[in-house]
């Protein structure tokens, strides 16, 4: 019998589901096969529950018998990182080395951090009916960068291996994008979900920190991290952010915020009337800034103007301090998790990851304080920046993908950045792709909201992607047996990105000026706010 073409997304998925066009048995079996034919050259996944997956399936089919529907999330395939705690997998962070704080008696005679206990983050997954696969790779506890000499998958970008997939929900991106799943759960502690999403061309949401329980999860950065959807697209990422969101008691940085109904406000209107900012010192005008990548943000914005939003120019005061604040939280306080480990157990971590833990070290107390008024300061700027638009528009990364050769997890430190400034604020931000360079990688841009905004913040991801099929695209090599292959050719994505922005540029010309953005001039000049 012909395994049943794969849906794209978890809302074609969920329709298929309650017409009864597929069942989820089938549904979860074709991703099992897809993981067991693709993934061995992907290295999306550390650990897979076939056995419990099925079982999961076949219990959302017999809800489904019985009229019982928990939520769009019933009988869809979803991943979860390998730092988030499952009852059915060991959860070891990419790591020899235990997590401290793990729940065995820390001898190392276990075989992971929290084992046999869903995360309230999975649990409430598996409360909505969903199928979990597995446990997707991540770098070491997303800190280093992937090690080949390691018993650990090395990932691999699906529309270039030999370019990297970001970190480090690298794992989860990359079954998203080859089909390997319709969806999962990373964690964003300085890009560490938007990176990945922009790499491999899927959409992802670094939520409100607070926002989504983090109890059950290995730490990185106790006052950074957070827990958040990955998945084609900006509905899919609402979806999965309805069932997670919401106050956990057992995590002390847990927002008593009510969450909102994100699905539903994601579709609830459009963009008309919405002022974006779109901030071109420190972002736009960067030198580092790729002009392909520069290109595709702008025209991403033009897109936004043409859906009925107003786009205006803003600065974004103490941008590279924020970054910089951002890096030395994250690292001091990674390495007051990691210091005992560090001291006995330093050869067993990957190199990349202790030498980066380990230049904490140097920071003092002081730089830690000083790293916080920083992030104070920077709250304080963005609330009047937030008083003028309702969110900005930046770029994801500098570049496409860059080739793994050429890494540099050190160096990357000492650079300004796109992500780390709205982890320092605790900022909902999500990566939205928005085409692919001449060489057929994805681009992304950046869409950043008002604290516990996250409905806007989708709102606007899903009105581009409903005027754009970029977050539909995929990879050549893993096309096969995908429900849309017409929507899979990088090379018309070029072609069509480039038609698209020659009507775009075209129509401003006739007009004399863009009509979203206030001022006078469409592009933004170096230096311009």
């Amino acid at each position: 019998m012909t395994p049943p073409a794969l849906p794209l997304t978890i809302e074609d998925a969920a329709a298929a589901l309650r017409t009864g066009a597929v069942t989820s048995t089938a549904l979860t079996r074709t991703v099992l096969d897809r993981i067991a034919r693709l993934d061995p050259a992907l290295g999306a996944y550390v650990a897979v529950t076939e056995d419990e997956a099925l079982a999961a399936a076949a219990d959302a089919d017999a809800d489904f018998a019985r009229g019982h529907d928990r939520s769009p999330l019933q009988g869809v395939p979803l991943v979860v990182k390998d730092l988030i705690a499952t009852r059915d997998a060991p959860t070891r962070a990419n790591s020899e080395v235990p997590a401290p704080g793990w729940s065995d008696s820390g001898d190392g005679g276990g075989d992971g951090w929290g084992d046999g206990v869903d995360a309230p983050a999975v649990a409430r997954l598996r409360e909505a009916g969903s199928v979990l696969l597995g446990k997707s790779t991540t770098n070491e506890f997303a800190c280093g960068l992937p090690d080949r000499t390691t018993r650990f998958p090395f990932p691999r970008n699906p529309w270039n291996a030999e370019h990297t997939p970001m970190g480090s929900s690298s794992g989860t991106a990359i079954a998203v994008s080859a089909g390997l799943a319709l969806g999962g759960l990373g964690t964003d502690t300085g890009g560490s979900v938007r990176g990945p999403a922009g790499a491999n061309g899927c959409t992802g949401l670094k939520v409100t920190f607070g926002r989504v329980p983090k109890n059950g999860v290995v730490p990185c950065a106790f006052t950074l991290d957070t827990v958040g959807p990955m998945a084609r697209s900006a509905y899919d990422c609402a979806l999965i952010l309805d069932a997670i969101a919401g106050h956990d008691p057992g995590d002390p940085y847990s927002s008593p915020v009510p969450p909102g109904r994100y699905a539903e406000g994601v579709r609830g209107g459009g963009v008309e009337g919405l002022r974006v900012g779109v901030p071109t010192r420190y972002f736009l005008d960067s030198p580092l800034l790729d002009g392909e990548v520069r290109t595709a943000v702008l025209r991403a914005a033009d897109e936004l103007a043409q859906a009925g939003a107003t786009l205006t120019y803003v600065v974004v005061p103490h941008a590279q301090e924020a970054n910089d604040a951002n890096n030395i939280t994250f690292l001091s306080e990674a390495f007051a998790y990691h210091r005992k480990n560090l001291a006995g157990r330093w050869d067993d971590y990957g190199r990349t990851t202790r030498e980066l833990l380990a230049r904490a070290a140097f920071f003092t107390g002081a730089d830690y304080v000083q790293a916080q008024r920083v992030r104070a300061l920077f709250r304080r700027g963005l609330a009047d920046v937030f008083a003028k638009v309702d969110v900005l528009l930046t770029p994801v990364s500098f570049t496409a993908a860059a080739p793994i050769a050429s890494a540099d997890l050190a160096a990357a430190l000492f650079r300004p950045g796109f992500h780390g400034p709205w982890n320092a604020a605790g900022l909902p931000a999500a990566a939205v792709p928005c085409g692919f360079t001449e060489a057929g990688l994805p681009l992304s841009f950046q869409v950043v909201g008002r604290p516990f905004a996250e409905s806007t913040v989708l709102r606007v991801a899903d009105t581009y992607q409903r005027h754009t099929d970029w977050h539909l695209r995929v990879p050549p090599a893993t096309r096969d047996g995908i429900a849309r292959p017409d929507a899979a050719d990088p090379g018309a994505a070029h072609q069509d990105a480039a038609h698209q922005k020659d009507v775009h540029r075209k129509a401003a010309h006739q007009r004399g000026a863009h009509r979203g953005f206030t001022g006078s001039s469409p592009t933004p000049q170096k230096g311009a706010g």
